[in-house]
């Protein structure tokens, strides 16, 4: 059984693909306030907000539970509207080796596609696929979706 797994969705939402774009690559910050339920805190630990390297620090809660997660903004790619997030430290590294998060924001018509993809390994063959962390960031992008639309 391999410990490598990757996983990925696309959903539809109404706002359009550079506004959600913008608030992922360069504004994550503004999350405690578009989905406070979900997202307590977001604070720049090393770099500047929009660039590749800086080092985010999250707090948020799935299931009830705090979570922490630090992650290095690996890539943001302007073209494809892009950004890919690579886990360095907090909860999910004790159940995986490695963890990286990719959400894009494709245009359709006046819609826009959203798509998530996770890559992750798993520390060992018990350990579940990370589906409840998926299905929260989906949820993450429609709350952003409702936020940006009522904006």
């Amino acid at each position: 059984m391999s410990l490598v797994g990757k996983l990925s969705a696309e959903i539809l939402i109404v706002a359009p693909h550079h506004e959600h774009h913008g608030v992922w690559s360069g504004r994550p910050h503004h999350f405690s306030n578009v989905s406070s339920g979900k997202i307590k805190k977001v604070h720049l630990h090393e770099g500047d907000w929009g660039s590749v390297g800086s080092v985010i620090k999250w707090h948020y809660v799935i299931d009830g539970k705090d979570h922490v997660a630090k992650e290095v903004v690996e890539a943001i790619d302007e073209e494809n509207k892009a950004v890919t997030f690579k886990v360095i430290d907090g909860d999910l590294l004790k159940e995986y080796k490695s963890f990286k998060a990719i959400v894009q924001s494709i245009p359709k018509g006046e819609a826009t596609w959203v798509r998530w993809t996770f890559e992750y390994e798993k520390l060992n063959k018990d350990i579940p696929h990370p589906f409840k962390v998926f299905e929260f960031a989906i949820h993450l992008s429609e709350e952003l979706d409702d936020h940006l639309v009522q904006a």
